[in-house]
């Protein structure tokens, strides 16, 4: 769930850049970084481990100079921590490549493999995005073009659909000679272009996101299609083509209900809208299951859950009230490494309005239930407040499975739905009545918004992966995803 971007312009873009990382920042809080190009072909780089703001000094924007760039904000799934996984990363031949990857390979191991036997190349880490990168520069090498033109980066993009699995949008940075940006065939990660005029000629971006782009002067062109590639020259030509025979949209439908800016638009599909509609499905669950319930009042777990907990106040006909108060300056507990840190970070996150609680039946919403403990956590302090019974929604299904795709879930034994019925739920998080979204109710969320995807990447929730995958792949992640590996992990680093 990594954020990134890639912008070109007649003037110098690092400032744009630094914007639009700070506005997909929610996308990752390990490590920040940029690589810009001057007309003369010269890289200028900076990365750091911690936050946008801390990563990027007055002193280093300074010397960011270039007119075309790509950014990145990482969230670790694949590889460890530390300042060697965070990116754009290089590889020098042919001709210098800067790439930014959000998603995560399902066969990286045997594509090092690979890269090591059958084409020489080494890999330094073990992250996939240095996999993905060097494929792409095989590729492209390959050809052996002085001068490469689109239909040489259109072709290594082509070949390295062929031999990639899992999710990937990329933004690549080649000296001398423009951005590449492509996405996977079933485009599970997303990605979206965005132009304006410039001076003399056309500037573009191309992001995860389209949040950031009204502030800074671009308008939504479109976004890129799954197995499409885009190819922006030094001169701002932008060029496009279909680079794969097999595409299938398949967006990852957790962008909707959690991972993505609420102004943001992906796929054609408003997420504020899509989390709307998932409110008013949950309250029509609700009367369905409960015509007579005694709720009093409807609070929602902010941020993400907001939306969709205020219509489903105005279905129930019910107050909606703020009943907790969020510390602003404490990271999405979602994205932490390990359980430890999610555990102590809840209450530091959130403080409570007692008022809104005392002697009240209290329908908490919250977007989706993943490890329980933050819900646990927070039902306890409404509890605690004096609420006489808690009842929890959730805006998305069970979540029972893995993610293969680039959201570190956690390992399938510490999924509080996996292998558990709603009741024995409910009685694990202390709730009085736990009610969760259908599956199909919250696919008709998304589809409402765009009827022309005929199918969403769900696997959190039925198990089936719509990529090809090994059994090998899916133990060995059991292990890696696994809290106690990630606790050894840091402590070793």
């Amino acid at each position: 769930m990594c954020g990134i971007v890639g912008i070109y312009s007649e003037n110098h873009v690092a400032s744009s850049i630094y914007d639009s990382l700070l506005m997909l920042q929610h996308r990752g809080q390990d490590a920040a970084g940029m690589s810009v190009c001057e007309l003369t072909g010269k890289i200028n780089t900076r990365k750091s481990m911690g936050y946008v703001r801390d990563a990027f000094q007055q002193v280093h924007m300074n010397r960011l100079l270039g007119n075309y760039g790509i950014g990145h904000v990482r969230y670790p799934t694949a590889g460890g921590g530390g300042k060697e996984f965070a990116q754009p990363m290089y590889v020098n031949s042919p001709y210098g490549i800067s790439i930014a990857h959000n998603g995560n390979l399902t066969n990286s191991k045997d594509l090092a493999r690979e890269l090591f036997h059958a084409e020489m190349r080494h890999i330094n880490t073990d992250s996939d995005s240095e996999v993905l990168l060097n494929i792409f520069a095989h590729e492209l090498g390959k050809q052996k073009a002085i001068l490469p033109s689109k239909k040489h980066f259109f072709q290594a993009v082509r070949k390295t659909h062929v031999r990639c699995q899992g999710a990937y949008a990329v933004v690549a940075l080649i000296t001398g000679f423009g951005l590449v940006a492509f996405r996977d065939p079933r485009g599970i990660r997303p990605l979206v272009i965005g132009e304006k005029d410039g001076p003399t000629k056309k500037e573009y971006i191309v992001a995860s996101e389209n949040a950031s782009f009204s502030a800074l002067g671009f308008k939504t062109l479109r976004d890129v299609e799954p197995g499409e590639a885009i190819y922006i020259d030094v001169d701002g030509n932008l060029n496009s083509e279909q680079c794969s025979d097999g595409s299938q949209p398949t967006p990852c439908i957790f962008e909707y209900v959690y991972l993505a800016r609420p102004d943001s638009t992906l796929d054609e599909i408003s997420v504020y809208k899509a989390r709307m509609r998932m409110g008013q499905k949950l309250a029509k669950k609700i009367l369905r299951l409960n015509p007579n319930h005694d709720i009093d009042v409807v609070i929602p777990i902010p941020d993400s859950s907001t939306t969709a907990a205020l219509q489903l106040a105005a279905a129930l006909k019910l107050p909606y009230r703020q009943g907790f108060v969020k510390n602003r300056y404490v990271g999405r507990t979602f994205i932490m490494p390990n359980q430890e840190e999610r555990k102590k970070s809840v209450r530091r996150k959130l403080n409570i309005l007692d008022l809104e609680f005392k002697n009240k039946n209290v329908l908490l919403v919250d977007d989706s239930i993943v490890r329980g403990t933050t819900s646990k956590r927070i039902i306890e302090m409404a509890k605690q407040a004096g609420a006489k019974k808690v009842y929890f929604s959730s805006a998305a299904p069970p979540v029972k499975f893995q993610n293969l795709y680039g959201i570190d879930m956690a390992a399938t034994n510490e999924l509080i739905a996996s292998g558990k019925s709603e009741e024995e739920v409910a009685d694990a998080i202390g709730a009085d009545w736990l009610i969760y979204q259908d599956l199909k109710d919250l696919i008709d969320s998304a589809r409402e918004g765009n009827p022309a995807i005929e199918n969403f990447e769900i696997s959190i929730f039925d198990g089936k992966y719509p990529t090809s995958i090994s059994s090998n792949y899916l133990e060995d992640l059991e292990v890696t995803r696994g809290d106690e590996t990630k606790v050894a992990r840091e402590k070793s680093s």
